[in-house]
């Protein structure tokens, strides 16, 4: 689709076109951002790249992610668009962001959604991973992180 036309716009939104966007973080470059981050999932989601979101989900998390139903999602859906309305630090440390963004699309049957959420974000030896709520991680915040950084979860990954 737009991975074979790379003049069209991203799909994320932001105007730019996709070869310009999001397509070089889909093949490898990190995410400068969150924010940039949460773009390009958006758009792996519309491209049904779920490789791509597997990857950029915390580490800790990836096993759990139940990949044909994100598949079949990514597929069955009519996407509308993304509104990224937050994009900022999460703390007081430069390794944690938050993203508030409202994602748009309809049911095969014609039925339209939208749906707000204020996604948590960590980065780890310099690249960005997002933090799935629906997977919470069993972990004390003075245990160590789970994502492998050394630091203990209250300093890393909480959310």
């Amino acid at each position: 689709m737009l991975a074979s036309q790379p003049d069209m716009p991203c799909p994320c939104g932001d105007g730019r076109p996709y070869a310009d966007c999001c397509q070089p973080l889909h093949q490898g470059r990190p995410a400068a951002g969150a924010g940039r981050l949460m773009r390009s999932r958006y758009s792996a989601y519309v491209l049904g790249l779920i490789d791509y979101l597997v990857q950029t989900t915390l580490p800790a998390q990836q096993a759990l992610l139940d990949r044909q139903a994100m598949e079949q999602w990514s597929r069955e859906s009519e996407w509308l668009g993304l509104e990224v309305t937050e994009d900022a630090p999460d703390g007081d440390t430069a390794s944690r962001a938050r993203v508030s963004f409202v994602a748009r699309w309809a049911d095969p049957d014609g039925t339209r959604h939208s749906h707000l959420e204020r996604s948590e974000f960590c980065q780890l030896d310099g690249s960005w991973y997002f933090i799935d709520p629906n997977h919470p991680l069993s972990v004390g915040r003075n245990d160590p992180c789970p994502c492998g950084s050394g630091r203990k979860f209250k300093q890393c990954c909480r959310y």
